[in-house]
C-alpha cells in the first residue's frame, strides 16, 4: 500500500491529463468524421483508438525515459572523471 499511498498525486495527475487529452480527441473526431453519439459502435471505434494513441504515447514517454536515464548514467561518469 505504500506505493499508492506514495504515488496517490501522480496517478491523479495522469488521470486528469488523460481524460484532458480525450475530450479533444473526441471533439477532432466529431469534427472530422461527423460523429454519431448515439451508435455504440461508433463509441467502440473511438475507444479503441484512443487506447492505440495511449499506447504509441506511452511508448514514446518510455523511450524519452530510457534516453534520459541513459544520458544521465553518462553524464556522471564524465562528472565521476572530474571529481578527486
Amino acid at each position: 500500500m505504500t506505493f499508492m499511498g506514495k504515488h496517490k498525486d501522480l496517478v491523479g495527475i495522469l488521470l486528469i491529463v488523460i481524460i484532458g487529452m480525450f475530450i479533444p480527441f473526441l471533439g477532432s473526431i466529431a469534427i472530422s468524421y461527423g460523429f454519431n453519439f448515439t451508435e455504440l459502435n461508433n463509441w467502440l471505434k473511438v475507444g479503441s483508438t484512443f487506447g492505440y494513441f495511449l499506447l504509441i504515447f506511452a511508448v514514446e514517454l518510455l523511450t524519452v525515459y530510457l534516453y534520459f536515464i541513459v544520458s544521465n548514467k553518462f553524464a556522471e561518469k564524465k562528472i565521476g572523471k572530474y571529481k578527486p
